[in-house]
């Protein structure tokens, strides 16, 4: 089971700035609560061919991903063909999510509130506590309503039911005050060949003293505690002050 996902989030509104994106944020500390990490981040607009390709990528990698936003039935909402296509199916009447859009909309239904039951063929559905209208899943993919107030519930359900909670990796950061990056990427090249098994950052930045630098390990408890011992034994054997943080 991995232990990231990946996020698509559908919508030339965001890309124009017209709305501002709520599901990063919210995904990454729903996640973060099951010791679950973002593994990438795609924001994509309501253009069929540039969706189709992105989904198609997102549906290649090896870890799941949460698509958010396209699934209504206006001209715009693409999502739901670009992910059958994605699959490499056609789009076709799910009977238990026309349904569920019956009984909530009667027969407002018709004719086109129960477009949003044309799902990719054997997509297994996604329950929406607010409107009933579904989501669905299909290959690695989960696909929600662009709605926060609608996805946010329908995410948690589907963490509880495909994701157990795991052991949260921590992380182990210093400070090193008028460091420069460049002078010590020999050390951090040795320093991630010996320990291959956490993840290394290296944040530069400048202050009104001068510059300095940022480093960070994270990964397994176990391995972060030797990991960090390690890296502050070399910088130490360099003369550079070291703070933690």
């Amino acid at each position: 089971m991995s232990k990231e996902v990946g996020l698509v989030i559908v919508g030339t509104e965001i890309l124009s700035g017209k709305r501002e994106d709520r599901h990063f944020l919210r995904s990454r500390q729903q996640l973060a609560r099951r010791g679950y990490g973002v593994a990438w981040c795609l924001i994509v607009p309501d253009t069929r061919d540039i969706l189709l390709t992105q989904l198609r990528w997102a549906m290649a990698q090896s870890v799941p991903f949460f698509s958010f936003g396209g699934l209504g039935a206006t001209p715009d909402d693409l999502t739901r063909d670009g992910a059958a296509a994605a699959a490499g199916v056609t789009l076709s009447r799910h009977a238990e999510a026309e349904a569920l859009i019956r009984q909530q909309f009667g027969d407002e239904a018709e004719p086109v509130r129960v477009r949003m039951a044309d799902l990719p063929i054997g997509a297994r559905l996604i329950p929406n506590p607010v409107n009933n209208v579904p989501g669905f899943s299909v290959g690695n993919g989960y696909f929600f309503p662009g709605f926060p107030q609608m996805a946010e519930p329908m995410s948690d359900w589907v963490l509880e039911q495909h994701f157990p909670p795991l052991v949260a990796d921590i992380e182990a950061r210093v400070l090193l005050p008028s460091a420069r990056e460049g002078n010590l990427v020999p050390l951090m090249e040795s320093f991630c060949a010996a320990h291959p098994d956490i993840r290394f950052s290296s944040l530069p930045s400048f202050t009104a003293t001068g510059p300095q630098i940022e480093l960070g390990v994270a990964g397994q408890e176990a391995p972060v505690q030797v990991a960090i011992r390690d890296l502050k034994a070399r910088l130490n054997l360099m003369g550079l002050e070291v703070q933690d943080l």
